[in-house]
């Protein structure tokens, strides 16, 4: 039976993992709504090393709309704004001297269609990554029989284990990507 458990219980870290990461990827898709996550991967030269946004300076939501970046020293400023400005998210930072303002514009319909577009295919590269791990724990499983570790009674309820959990993944994946996708709509 520990075989079996150990097979199960990797299974279901390494599909957890996989759902973290969409979950990661879709909190980065700019939506209408401000939100510090939206920074989450971009970074500033700070003294010669890459440092994420976040470790070198404070981000603030004063309402939904707009968020404000405070570093912590003054100088990295211009770093900040030239980091944003590359970042592709399409926000035009204001520097007043002290703080960044990134006023976060409405989507256009076009840019929501694109948006749709870019979750549903990281929903879906997802799904693909859950059923590979779905595929190396049934050969697994299926190996730790040929071994003799398992009985095929137990290989057979281990593999529909596996696939209940899958199945459970796979629907937490499609019920984030409709959570972000109504967050898209909402104007």
């Amino acid at each position: 039976m520990g075989a079996l458990e150990d097979i199960k219980s990797e299974t279901e870290q390494r599909m957890q993992k996989t759902l973290d990461s969409l979950k990661k990827d879709l909190a980065r898709i700019r939506t209408g709504r401000a939100t510090p996550a939206l920074l989450d991967g971009i970074t500033v030269d700070y003294y010669g090393s890459p440092a994420p946004i976040n470790q070198v300076a404070n981000i603030s939501v004063p309402d939904a709309r707009m968020l404000v970046v405070q570093p912590w020293e003054k100088g990295m400023l211009p770093a900040i704004e030239k980091a944003v400005q590359a970042s592709g998210l399409g926000l035009n930072p204001q520097n007043d001297g002290n703080q960044i303002r990134l006023p976060i514009p409405p989507l256009s319909e076009e840019r929501r269609k694109e948006l749709f577009k870019n979750c549903r295919k990281t929903a879906e590269d997802t799904k693909v990554a859950l059923r590979n791990v779905r595929r190396d724990s049934n050969e697994k499983l299926k190996k730790a029989q040929k071994d003799k570790a398992v009985t095929e009674d137990l290989e057979k309820k281990g593999l529909d284990d596996i696939q209940k959990i899958t199945d459970k993944y796979v629907k937490s994946a499609d019920e984030q990507l409709a959570l972000k996708e109504k967050e898209i709509m909402e104007v």
